[in-house]
């Protein structure tokens, strides 16, 4: 278990726009998959505003844009299975291809596991494309636990995925931490009774993320890191 003095035996990471930066290879499939319907390109600013919403919900939301229908059309559409079979095929490819860590990720994560920190994925990406980009950037050995928006019938905001982490490796919510970059993440975190990090760098559907009232922002996911006299975060 961690130093006492540590205020956390369990940190849920959110994945795209906390620990990584993904958006111009989501947005390069989206590309990819318009083309092929004839439809114009997607700039990557408007892709980043349905990022963590996973990628069906992204999916549905840039064809409705494109075509200029309601989203529920889109989703309800005979054709939108076909199309997110070509999606899938197109973000497979695309997967690892333009994405990179944030700073002080690796570092941080290998130094959180040092002084016994568990620490997990819970993310609303699907499971095959979150193993892509994991092993893109060789972070799958630094995680105890990965929890994909497909590993349950529900999704983040739904607090299960959190509350599996904590009944795994036995972890109350007091001693428990979700750090992530959107109000999902944030919305998690309370449906949990967890305490919620966010980082300003990331989607968040275009919005500050002061705006979702997290208990507290920090500008790198080094924050995290215990002062090496105290033993405490900053």
């Amino acid at each position: 278990m961690p130093e006492s003095s540590y205020p956390f035996d369990l940190i849920l990471f959110d994945l795209d726009g906390t620990l990584v930066e993904t958006a111009a290879e989501i947005a390069d499939a989206v590309n990819d998959t318009l083309a092929e319907l004839a439809l114009a390109p997607l700039e990557q600013p408007r892709v980043e505003r349905w990022i963590g919403l996973g990628t069906r919900e992204l999916l549905a939301q840039a064809l409705a844009f494109r075509s200029g229908v309601p989203v529920t059309q889109a989703r309800a559409s005979g054709a939108f299975a076909a199309v997110e079979s070509r999606f899938a095929a197109h973000y497979l490819q695309r997967c690892g291809t333009r994405s990179r860590l944030y700073p002080r990720v690796r570092e941080t994560l290998q130094a959180l596991r040092g002084i016994g920190v568990k620490l997990a994925v819970l993310t609303n990406k699907e499971g095959r494309y979150t193993q892509r980009v994991l092993d893109a950037h060789a972070l799958v050995p630094l995680f105890d636990h990965v929890v994909c928006g497909d590993t349950f019938a529900v999704k983040k905001p739904d607090p299960r995925g959190a509350q599996d982490c904590m009944q795994r490796f036995g972890v109350e919510p007091g001693r428990t931490l979700l750090v992530g970059d959107s109000s999902i993440d944030v919305d998690t975190a309370r449906r949990a009774a967890m305490a919620v990090w966010a980082l300003p760098y990331g989607y968040n559907m275009g919005e500050p993320i002061e705006a979702c009232a997290p208990d507290r922002v920090i500008q790198d996911v080094s924050w995290l890191l215990p002062d090496p006299q105290t033993g405490s975060v900053r």
